[in-house]
């Protein structure tokens, strides 16, 4: 049977955008699992260092005074909590604009391990994960794989969906031989990673550079109005928390922090603030186990403390806290819960903890299997091209375009949709088209290598 011309179309859009994204979803699928496996096993800076648990912890500010004393002229600026009490703490000391992360044992203050902050192997992969160690052009461009990958699903599942043959069929399919079983089993693994696949594509491009910060998140941060009209607010937003990799909750991190210095705010910790006081003051209104406390910055600084699952703090999202403390004062000028986010601020919350795999054992080998799937259609898309491919030449060899697109207003529609909700993926499309229906038109012999 003859394909319909909206579906030689949507195959040629399919193959277009699959050109562009497998060596992208190739790195993002390595690197992924990469992460998923050493943050299981190894963790970030130093957060699982074994200890062996005595009586009772010495003050944080014993611990502090040694991390300190292990790099010479540091200042403290971070103190997070272990998680269980067979593990060390972890201090971020700051000298002369360098971080020093400082693994300590909690019960002797004995300084186990220093090493640059963020600088080991999930570090790295992180990083490449994140925009390709090229920065913001990186960034755009995994952008780019990420808006056309909604794209490829689309065109993906028009081109796979059961025709008449039931969906049971086309989950399960019938293997042949040679071309027909990569095809069958290409499009199977499509249909049940695909909504999965979205998820991912969606909660990975709420963090990127254009439709995440300037379209999605700009919209759904956490108004610094619930602070209290009283409340003054930083010239700096909790992005000045982050220092490479995201650490700061999506919904809070284009929301002003608060500044001490006046007299607003809920009754607090009375007396002196100490890592000590301030360390117990978090125990009593609730952040166990592992939390993170980072000291005041300047004049205006506060203390904040903070707990969440993005940050390994916790496997359970929705407990995510953070506090911002007057420095002066002692004052809570700002308790912010997952029940005070926006509903996509709470849907963020989960899907970052749910992409990164950090729920659990569970999570990293669900996300394993999603990773292995992504890796298995790149692989099969490949192989079908090399077998659909004219023998013994290494043309491009895209679908051919369907000689008369009857439903041409309904795909300019569609492509409409997409470059308004994915920018870089609108241009990308018109960029393609540009090349496909102008330049090639007129350079016949291009033509001819690629076709």
């Amino acid at each position: 049977m003859t394909a319909s011309p909206f579906y030689r179309a949507a195959w040629r859009w399919h193959f277009y955008a699959g050109l562009y994204i497998i060596p992208f979803f190739i790195m993002l699928a390595l690197t992924g699992m990469a992460m998923l496996w050493l943050a299981w096993i190894d963790g970030r800076d130093g957060e699982r260092l074994p200890v062996t648990p005595q009586d009772t912890p010495l003050a944080v500010s014993a611990q502090a005074d040694a991390a300190l004393a292990a790099v010479p002229d540091s200042t403290l600026v971070q103190y997070v909590a272990p998680r269980a009490p067979d593990l060390a703490a972890i201090f971020r000391v700051d000298r002369d604009g360098t971080a020093t992360m400082v693994a300590v044992d909690p019960y002797t203050a004995d300084v186990l391990d220093t090493f640059p902050r963020r600088s080991g192997w999930y570090d790295l992969m992180d990083n490449i994960h994140a925009d390709l160690l090229l920065g913001v052009t990186g960034d755009r461009m995994i952008e780019i794989a990420a808006s056309l990958g909604m794209v490829l699903i689309a065109t993906g599942l028009y081109l796979w969906w059961p025709r008449g043959t039931g969906l049971a069929r086309a989950l399960l399919p019938r293997l042949g031989r040679g071309r027909a079983a990569w095809r069958a089993l290409h499009g199977a693994v499509g249909l049940w990673v695909s909504v999965i696949l979205l998820f991912f594509l969606v909660s990975g491009l709420s963090w990127s550079g254009v439709w995440g910060e300037k379209m999605v998140q700009a919209w759904n941060q956490f108004p610094a109005g619930k602070w209290g009209i009283d409340v003054p607010l930083s010239d700096s937003t909790h992005a000045s928390m982050n220092h490479g990799p995201k650490e700061v909750p999506w919904a809070l991190e284009q929301t002003p922090m608060p500044a001490s210095g006046s007299n607003a705010g809920a009754e607090g910790l009375a007396g002196p603030l100490t890592v000590d006081t301030v360390d117990a003051f978090a125990r009593q209104i609730g952040f166990d186990g592992r939390y993170q406390m980072n000291l005041p910055r300047g004049e205006t600084g506060v203390w904040t403390l903070s707990r969440d699952s993005m940050s390994t703090d916790s496997t359970d999202p929705t407990s995510d806290r953070t506090t911002h403390i007057d420095r002066y004062t002692g004052k809570i000028l700002a308790d912010v819960r997952y029940d005070d986010y926006s509903w996509f601020g709470k849907a963020m919350a989960v899907g970052i903890a749910l992409h990164m795999g950090t729920l659990g054992l569970w999570s990293v080998l669900a996300n394993t299997a999603v990773c292995l799937s992504v890796l298995f259609l790149c692989a099969s898309g490949v192989v079908m091209w090399w077998k659909r491919r004219p023998r013994g030449q290494l043309r491009l060899s895209p679908p051919p375009p369907p000689a008369d697109l009857p439903l041409w207003r309904g795909a300019v529609l569609v492509g409409l949709v997409v470059s308004l909700a994915f920018p870089l993926a609108g241009l990308t499309l018109i960029a393609v088209l540009l090349f496909d229906l102008v330049l090639l038109s007129r350079l016949p012999g291009l033509r001819a290598r690629l076709d």
